[in-house]
């Protein structure tokens, strides 16, 4: 199951950028182990978003409280679980192997 997590700040820019680098390390992990698909802030920079993989919603909270910027109390998360229908052809089939391939239609 895919799962779209949605963090929004809770604190200043400058009280969570002094636990961006601890932040990151989290995410390095949870990409090392396969986990983590995609991830980056919002604009303007307000929260940010993950596209994770995981058997469920619990097994991806708990990784969540690892993370640095929960540890500290700097964002709230929301925890979406997702199964897409429909994707585009060059997006990897693991990543929504029950989704219809939708193939792109070039014009001349």
């Amino acid at each position: 199951m895919l799962y779209l997590i949605l963090l929004r700040y809770r604190a200043p820019l400058a009280e969570l950028d002094r636990y961006l680098a601890a932040h990151r390390e989290f995410l390095h992990r949870h990409y090392a182990a396969g986990h983590f698909l995609l991830s980056g802030r919002q604009e303007p920079r307000v929260g940010g978003a993950i596209l994770a993989r995981g058997l469920s919603r619990e097994e991806v909270g708990g990784w969540l409280v690892e993370d640095p910027f929960h540890k500290e109390g700097l964002a709230d998360y929301e925890v979406i679980a997702w199964a897409p229908g429909l994707r585009a052809a060059e997006v990897p089939a693991a990543w929504a192997p029950d989704a219809e391939v939708v193939e792109r239609v070039v014009e001349n």
